[in-house]
């Protein structure tokens, strides 16, 4: 029993109406704009955050392999945060690379179609703005 009484005996599941406009969630490219964020982001994340885990780990729990001298002052645990810097600019330029090619274009040809549907007066978009309470 999940506690909402039963609907009345005459109800019946709104039907399928063949002429509404597509949501925007719908649309393939906001489908493959999702997609494409996502799959990025989940690699991303992992690479970098556990390049920085693998880092701290390091540094607690092996100080032995942190310190040793690499050359002059420079220890393979200064080399490892420094690396931590080239590592983000990695992530953050392959990102803008990313998007420049996979979600943009499909962001823009979205864009386009929804600006026509809003012209034409076809869309089912709620008007921008504030609500009300």
């Amino acid at each position: 029993m999940n506690g909402y009484p039963p609907p009345p005996a005459d109800w019946s599941p709104p039907a399928a109406d063949s002429t509404r406009v597509p949501s925007l969630y719908e649309h393939p490219d906001f489908q493959s704009i999702r997609g494409a964020f996502r799959a990025f982001a989940a690699v991303a994340v992992t690479l970098v955050v556990g390049g920085f885990l693998l880092y701290v780990l390091l540094s607690s729990f092996a100080p032995g392999v942190m310190n040793q001298r690499l050359a002059g002052h420079l220890t393979v645990g200064l080399a490892l945060g420094l690396a931590q810097f080239a590592v983000m600019a990695l992530a953050v330029w392959r990102y803008t690379v990313h998007m420049s090619r996979r979600v943009d274009p499909a962001a823009r040809r979205l864009r386009t179609e929804l600006e026509r549907a809003d012209a034409r007066g076809t869309s089912d978009r709620q008007p921008r703005g504030f609500g009300t309470w």
